[in-house]
């Protein structure tokens, strides 16, 4: 199977989105204690799983850069919803 044709991400990548998932959710307020209790954890891994497999990793982290304690969502990310549902109070 060539490379192009992947369908798990590599280890770099995987440990990548994670990076970019911490990122995201500093950056826009999630109580990380209250997001791996939503659905006795089942939530945070099924969010941890989607940004394993995202397909907008560059997008993300560009949106990182430039958004940097902003307290909202890009619309491309899958996880948006959990993330504010997962907000801080004082955020």
């Amino acid at each position: 199977m060539s490379t192009s044709k992947r369908l798990w991400p590599t280890l770099e990548q995987v440990l990548r989105r994670q990076g970019l998932m911490d990122r995201m959710m500093r950056t826009s307020g999630v109580d990380v204690p209250t997001a791996v209790r939503v659905d006795g954890g089942l939530a945070f891994m099924e969010a941890r799983g989607k940004c394993r497999y995202c397909l907008y990793e560059g997008p993300c982290r560009d949106w990182l850069e430039l958004s940097e304690g902003l307290p909202m969502h890009p619309d491309f990310c899958p996880n948006a919803s959990f993330f504010r549902a997962c907000r801080r109070e004082d955020s």
